[in-house]
């Protein structure tokens, strides 16, 4: 019996080991929306986004993660050749979630390499193809597994620190998810809002 639990507890431990080390190797391949770092005030960094084309999808809930399944499913299910020409797009991050009065959000940025003419068209009408917002954001980083209560908390402190600096925002708070769920370390986690901010 303790031989058995030696074997198993092995067997574990190297399935652990594998699945970080898959996590590693697929975060490493996986392009991330281009953004120019301007400067950093204590925990809150100004970063300088360009304009990126995105594919959303767009569902009546009143928080971040209300329909994130099948916002997700649905784009997961665009980029893996749901779409006019069957072709399948690279999976990017993050991936942008957000919540207004209408409803909440869910986006993929497409891979640069992509023009919105060369971009095939989604088969599910849901899913808009469109332009980011250029400009400048600032962006709160946290770790762990995000949910409803720890993306708000870090809303809020985003708004004091911004407020302490004296940095107006639009208000409009975006959060930024870069791993898949079976990610089990290194998570990274970001909320980021636009600001009036010159250099």
């Amino acid at each position: 019996m303790l031989q058995f639990i030696k074997s198993a507890s092995i067997i574990l431990l190297m399935i652990l080991v594998l699945v970080i080390v898959m996590s590693y190797t697929s975060k490493q391949k996986t392009e991330r929306q281009k953004y120019r770092l301007v400067k950093t005030l204590q925990e809150i960094e100004i970063r300088f986004y360009p304009k990126a084309i995105m594919a959303t999808v767009k569902a009546p809930s009143e928080t971040y993660t209300g329909n994130s399944n099948n916002n997700f499913r649905k784009l997961a299910g665009y980029i893996f050749g749901s779409n006019k020409s069957s072709d399948k797009i690279a999976m990017t991050a993050p991936v942008h979630m957000e919540k207004n009065s209408t409803g909440s959000n869910m986006s993929f940025v497409m891979p640069e390499s992509y023009t919105m003419e060369k971009l095939p068209k989604p088969n599910d009408n849901s899913i808009e193809l469109h332009y980011s917002e250029e400009g400048y954001f600032a962006v709160i980083k946290f770790g762990g597994y995000a949910n409803e209560k720890t993306i708000l908390n870090k809303e809020e402190e985003l708004k004091k620190k911004l407020n302490e600096v004296k940095i107006n925002h639009n208000n409009k708070f975006v959060y930024l998810g870069y791993n898949a769920p079976w990610d089990l370390i290194n998570r990274e986690n970001e909320v980021l809002v636009k600001i009036d901010f010159s250099e």
